[in-house]
């Protein structure tokens, strides 16, 4: 009877399957990209300059004098009041923390961190904690160095601490760590105050060891008066007696325009001091034309705020269009995947049951739906269940979400099904 059952619903689910194959669909849900109308909330900063806000002294037309190298005062004035950190702790960047996180491990790798006496790459095959699910463009920049990738579970509130602890004691060549502390991408989950802490007080065996702090979804709640709200990891090192073990990194890519925007690196006072010391010989300075630019239109964190919340407004109604979808095609009770439902920042983590997320991928991107491929959340690109996948629903329209995510769901279905 249950076999009759099973063979009917599958039979009926490639039919609407072989329906969505006729549709010609193009639907893109591969990366977290603001949706245009997300953009178009920036729109002021096309013209929001004029001929005296740039020349007035000094010339910001012109090379940076040296009192501007990290960034203008403003700028790290409002970071500093979004993030919770002090403007001393910042250099602004360019447009990008990716490069920034990028360009932080070259020197690390090339140049003695403080108070150190070699260099990473002088100290043999270097390591890095890699929480997971995570972020597959931190996972590409160590591929790209050869540093060796551990994986580390996610909790749903942080990475598995034990693990974390008994790696990072044992092992003088981890260096490293990544973190996307606030609204993980893809998980969506938080660090909580202990994970936090105890990243912060943990015995590491390598005294050069760092966090790569990336908290670039730090102000994108889904419920503006909701907030997550997490410590600051530059003050629990410091207090911790480990003042050095940090760097933050965040921007506005994905808060003004995702190809033009500001980014921060910040930390203690002898890491910024060894980056400057660094970035006069690389850089007389970033784009200062650019953060006058943002300045004007997010000049400090009540404007920062109220612009967030328009975001908010446009990207809620598509992460609660994906969950109804979900939930109505597939059901709460986990009997063919489970998801998250975050409360910020830019991902829904899918699960299939083991094995399937490959298939789902390739029957989806079949029908014109493009996920993220399965893997991506992991270092190498290999999920060791074949289970995750990241869904992105900013970029389509509600219209063009509904039914990619009704794609998902039948493909889903089909690929378990199948299975049994």
């Amino acid at each position: 009877m249950t076999v009759t059952i099973q063979s009917n619903q599958l039979a009926e689910l490639k039919s609407r399957y072989q329906g969505f194959l006729k549709q010609n669909l193009k639907l893109d849900m591969t990366r977290g990209k603001p949706c245009p109308q997300q953009l178009s909330l920036s729109d002021d900063l096309l013209h929001n300059l004029n001929h005296k806000d740039v020349v007035i002294a000094p010339d910001y037309r012109n090379y940076s004098p040296p009192d501007l190298l990290t960034g203008l005062p403003q700028m790290k004035a409002v970071f500093a009041k979004v993030l919770n950190i002090k403007p001393e702790q910042i250099i602004i960047g360019g447009n990008s923390s990716l490069n920034l996180m990028y360009d932080t491990i070259i020197k690390a790798l090339v140049h003695k961190l403080p108070n150190e006496q070699q260099s990473w790459s002088e100290q043999g095959k270097i390591k890095f904690l890699c929480p997971t699910p995570g972020y597959d463009r931190h996972f590409a920049i160590c591929e790209s160095f050869g540093i060796d990738m551990i994986s580390v579970p996610l909790t749903g509130s942080g990475p598995n601490m034990d693990k974390v602890e008994a790696l990072v004691k044992a092992d003088k060549n981890i260096k490293g760590m990544w973190c996307v502390p606030k609204y993980s991408n893809p998980t969506g989950e938080s660090y909580s105050d202990e994970v936090i802490k105890r990243l912060a007080y943990m015995q590491t065996a390598a005294s050069d060891f760092r966090i790569m702090w990336d908290n670039a979804y730090a102000v994108h709640h889904l419920n503006i008066d909701d907030p997550v709200e997490i410590l600051n990891i530059l003050d629990v090192c410091e207090q911790a007696g480990n003042p050095n073990r940090a760097f933050m990194f965040a921007s506005t890519s994905k808060v003004t325009y995702a190809g033009a925007g500001v980014a921060i690196v910040a930390a203690n006072k002898a890491n910024i001091d060894w980056l400057i010391h660094h970035l006069k010989v690389q850089t007389i300075g970033h784009d200062k034309i650019n953060q006058l630019h943002h300045l004007k239109l997010l000049p400090d964190e009540t404007a920062f705020m109220v612009h967030m919340a328009k975001h908010a407004a446009l990207l809620k109604p598509k992460f609660d269009i994906v969950n109804e979808v979900l939930t109505h095609e597939l059901g709460a009770a986990g009997k063919f995947a489970t998801w998250d439902k975050p409360k910020g920042g830019y991902f829904i983590s899918f699960n299939s049951k083991p094995g399937l997320a490959k298939k789902i991928v390739q029957m989806a991107q079949d029908a014109g739906v493009k996920l993220t491929s399965a893997g991506a959340t992991y270092p190498y690109g290999k999920d060791p269940i074949d289970s995750n996948i990241r869904i992105a629903p900013s970029l389509p329209s509600v219209t063009e979400l509904k039914k990619a995510t009704e794609v998902l769901a039948v493909v889903t279905k089909i690929a378990s099904l199948e299975a049994l």
